[in-house]
């Protein structure tokens, strides 16, 4: 594996690298300094795990399953996005921004009112004939402690995941869980503002937008980011897009969910 300056590398909102991916004959190596090192092949199927001393396996579990796995599907040609997903009306409404963005807190406050979700944060999609379709994934939620302690129902259930202070919100009858694909029917881009309003993004936007909330990879590989970019033109020509600015406050959740779901009903109306 090559050992040199890696080609690409994810950073903290401080700067700070959080994840350094490196190319070599074999395949990659992503390191997560101070935690683990993944090793992914070269066709993105074999997947090996390397902790550093003293991390606990739910730490590494959390990032195989969050952040690794994601990255490998990427490398077989699948689009995983950046995204959390509801089910409302069998349709699945997909949410996407960066982290600390607000995901997961939003498919944590639709899953306390009854509705499934399908995916926390990596969101899996699967073209078809009839369209593209949301893949569920793993059934649980991650939270910071303060949006456990307002969101999580009572009688819920959670665990940690290693060192990091969030917690895993798990699926059960008081947090549903979609286990089924749904097609996608809108993808909401979120924004901070200060006050709640859901306005249209053109495909071209939303295009821009999806490049920087997808799992990818190797981004200077040619194949794969041909394919990539295809895949992402497919999805914003077929599906609506949006940017839903709300302020972040737990307060304002309930009008946040009471836009969603209205639009969503003006645009259900609309449709053919």
């Amino acid at each position: 594996m090559d050992s040199r300056q890696p080609f690409h590398v994810w950073t903290l909102p401080d700067g700070t690298p959080w994840a350094e991916f490196y190319r070599g004959p074999a395949g990659y190596r992503v390191d997560f300094p101070g935690v683990a090192q993944f090793s992914i092949s070269a066709d993105g199927r074999q997947i090996a795990a390397r902790p550093a001393p003293g991390v606990p396996d739910a730490e590494v579990a959390h990032l195989l399953r969050n952040n690794v796995e994601p990255l490998a599907r990427s490398r077989r040609l699948e689009l995983v996005l950046h995204a959390a997903a509801v089910a409302v009306e069998d349709i699945a409404l997909a949410f996407l921004g960066t982290s600390g963005r607000g995901k997961s807190t939003l498919a944590a406050a639709f899953a306390a009112r009854g509705f499934s979700f399908l995916a926390d944060d990596g969101l899996a999609l699967d073209r078809r004939r009839e369209g593209w379709l949301a893949l569920p994934s793993h059934p649980a939620i991650r939270l910071w402690p303060d949006s456990l302690a307002r969101l999580a129902p009572a009688r819920s259930r959670c665990e940690t995941t290693g060192r990091r202070p969030k917690f895993r919100l798990l699926a059960g009858p008081e947090v549903p869980h979609c286990g089924r694909p749904l097609p996608i029917g809108a993808l909401y881009f979120l924004e901070e503002s200060a006050a709640v309003g859901i306005a249209p993004v053109s495909p071209r936007d939303a295009l821009i937008e999806l490049v920087r909330h997808s799992f990818l990879l190797d981004v200077e590989e040619e194949r794969l980011l041909r394919h990539h970019f295809a895949a992402l033109g497919g999805l914003v020509r077929s599906t609506p897009a949006f940017r839903l600015a709300y302020p972040r406050r737990y307060e304002a959740l309930p009008a946040v969910l009471a836009a969603v779901l209205g639009h969503r009903k003006v645009a259900a109306d609309l449709e053919p």
